[in-house]
């Protein structure tokens, strides 16, 4: 059993930016050496989170809508009374998408769809430098 923790680093534009993170993360799995296994993924921080979806401009679009209904940008949140940050919105939907995913890893290569990117979702309402952290395990 082999297990090898990796890292990404990545700078994003602020909120609305979603990275695509295949190439990176192939890279790790081919550092690892691992051909069968799991790679978990996760985002340090409390307002980025990582998902899956196609790569293409319509559903990245979708995707940003679809937070603004659940999670608008410009209500009152409580963590805006406390921090005066006004990125509560940031914060919840982070939580609603979560920081971490694990892929499985065939014949060396992640097992995705043929549409299918790992992407880091940027909410916070700055540019931010972005640390992912990938341990990877198998054989």
């Amino acid at each position: 059993m082999k297990l090898y923790r990796g890292e990404i680093n990545v700078k994003t534009y602020g909120e609305g930016d979603l990275v695509d993170l295949n190439g990176k993360l192939e890279e790790q799995v081919k550092k690892s050496g691992v051909r069968e296994g799991i790679v978990h993924v996760f985002v340090v921080g409390s307002t980025a989170a990582l998902t899956t979806i196609e790569y293409e401009e319509g559903l990245k679009e979708d995707l940003f809508n679809i937070l603004e209904r659940i999670a608008p940008r410009d209500i009152d949140y409580k963590h805006h009374l406390r921090w005066g940050d006004y990125n509560g919105h940031s914060h919840a939907r982070a939580s609603i998408i979560g920081p971490s995913i694990s892929i499985p890893i065939g014949d060396g290569k992640l097992l995705l769809g043929t549409w299918q990117q790992v992407v880091l979702v940027e909410l916070d309402t700055r540019p931010r430098s972005r640390k992912i952290i990938t341990m990877i395990i198998g054989e």
